[in-house]
């Protein structure tokens, strides 16, 4: 659900960040704009050429080495990713996420916006105001950084709570997606 519920906008950061790194590889970027919003920074380097990275991040069999147990990419701008982690879940189930693809540059850059979080889901108005770009940068034949940018968390409690949440599950999600092609 982390990456899945992930949304995004552009943003400027004001100032050079001071980089992280978790025992796990992440690294942690994360800022704060000069006007108080809240920039979530992450990237991990990823086992595989960027175009088997970029194929996870694009296609339905892609989103499910992340555990989802229902995924359909319409991958064009404007097209929606729709996912689903309850067991059984088909297009259109009303517990699933959606986030429409707002932009992507081939093999590069995707953008993404929440269109539809589940019900009951805190803050999910706010949580549609903000906006998550990925990022593939080559490392070599078989390795490739991948850097996940959400913008747009505002300052005050409702942002405080999506920023918290997310800046832990965008890690985990991309833990996960670098695990799953150790793996292989």
């Amino acid at each position: 659900m982390r990456l899945l519920l992930l949304v995004a906008a552009l943003g400027v950061l004001s100032a050079a960040p001071a980089a992280a790194q978790t025992a796990g590889g992440l690294v942690d970027t994360s800022s704060v704009e000069s006007n108080g919003h809240r920039i979530i920074q992450l990237s991990v380097e990823i086992p595989a050429p960027p175009s088997e990275v970029w194929s996870a991040l694009t296609t339905s069999e892609g989103w499910r080495r992340l555990g989802v147990s229902f995924a359909d990419v319409d991958f064009r701008t404007g097209g929606v990713i729709e996912t689903g982690y309850a067991p059984g879940a088909t297009a259109g189930s009303p517990g699933n996420i959606g986030n429409q693809i707002v932009a992507y540059v081939p093999g590069r850059m995707l953008a993404i916006r929440n269109v539809q979080a589940p019900p009951g889901f805190p803050h999910a108005a706010e949580f549609a105001q903000t906006a998550t770009v990925m990022e593939l940068d080559p490392l070599g034949e078989d390795r490739t950084r991948v850097t996940l940018t959400a913008t747009g968390f505002a300052p005050g409690a409702a942002y405080d709570t999506l920023y918290g949440f997310f800046h832990q599950g965008n890690g985990q999600t991309l833990e996960m997606l670098r695990d799953s092609f150790a793996d292989e």
